[in-house]
């Protein structure tokens, strides 16, 4: 049987696997990512793939990385939590291990994961949004991974939705991101909390009493066990989302919604409040199909899945 490596480089971690050609993880490998030293990153990736390809057959080598790939797979462009700036990575890494190599967006290669043994593994065209710090997507659009005219298609999260809106992280203000991802999730119960709302009481005390230490997995914690603040803070996240759901639909016209990331662990309380803003905000509803809304189904290893696939597929 077939077997490609599947690497997801992100700014805390690196997980790497051994994937078979049904998706099958045969073996995984997490080191922790040295996320400002250039070639300490370059090692970690190698280390991974060295030590598993020692253990196993391994034909070819998919990276996903959290960044601007070109149109080639080869050349990071711009990686906002990476110290990497125009760097050919294929190319690097290829010296080093001698196997094919294939660099891709860590979004797009969880969407591909997702599209071929996950999710949406039942249709043709597929928007995965993924909800974590920040918030990615990946495009499948008649079966084949939608990358756009330079490599950089997807970004979905530097949507803007509010013009002259909250900073993002990307320089921009108003990006879909800046509303709709863990980070303004946090924010905006920190915000709460330490103006004295006593809505917010129950998540502050599990933080114990410091605004500052209040986490998004405390809040989902919090509204699964029924506060009525914390499933308020995951409900308007999901309106945004599911309004900016409404606005790609309306361009991409996908048959399925994925929802991954870490937020998406809150399960229905994040999911109902998009399918909700979702439906009442799409164009035409009504007298179309509405896309259905699904929870991802591989986790964190869609990304590494994805990205050996991809590899095989080279």
């Amino acid at each position: 049987m077939s077997l490609t490596c599947g690497v997801d480089v992100g700014g805390s971690k690196i997980l790497g696997g051994v994937v078979d050609e049904d998706g099958t993880v045969v073996e995984e490998l997490r080191v922790t990512s040295p996320a400002t030293d250039v070639a300490a990153i370059e090692d970690s990736i190698t280390s991974v793939i060295t030590q598993l390809g020692a253990r196993h057959e391994v034909e070819a080598v998919g990276i996903g990385a959290a960044g601007y790939i070109d149109k080639s797979r080869s050349v990071v462009m711009f990686a906002p939590n990476l110290a990497w700036r125009d760097l050919d990575l294929r190319a690097e890494i290829e010296a080093r291990v001698a196997l094919p190599v294939v660099v891709e967006n860590d979004a797009n290669a969880a969407a591909w994961g997702e599209f071929r043994f996950g999710a949406g593994e039942d249709v043709d065209d597929l928007l995965l949004i993924t909800v974590g710090t920040g918030v990615g997507g990946g495009v499948v659009l008649d079966g084949r991974l939608h990358r756009g005219g330079f490599g950089v298609g997807g970004e979905v999260g530097h949507m803007r939705v509010v013009p002259d809106g909250a900073l993002c992280g990307c320089g921009n203000r108003g990006c879909l991101e800046a509303y709709g991802s863990g980070t303004a999730l946090v924010r905006e119960a920190r915000a709460a909390a330490a103006g004295g709302s006593l809505l917010a009481r129950t998540v502050l005390d599990r933080a114990g009493g410091d605004p500052a230490l209040i986490t998004g997995p405390m809040i989902t914690e919090c509204a699964q066990a029924g506060d009525p603040f914390a499933i308020e803070q995951l409900a308007d996240l999901g309106r945004w989302l599911g309004e900016g759901v409404a606005s790609l639909a309306a361009v991409l016209d996908p048959a399925v919604v994925v929802v991954g990331g870490g937020v998406s662990a809150a399960g229905d309380l994040l999911l109902e409040p998009i399918r909700t803003a979702f439906a009442r905000e799409l164009t035409g509803r009504g007298h179309r199909p509405l896309a259905e809304v699904r929870l991802a189904r591989l986790g964190n290893r869609a990304g590494l899945i994805g990205a050996a696939d991809l590899a095989r597929h080279r």
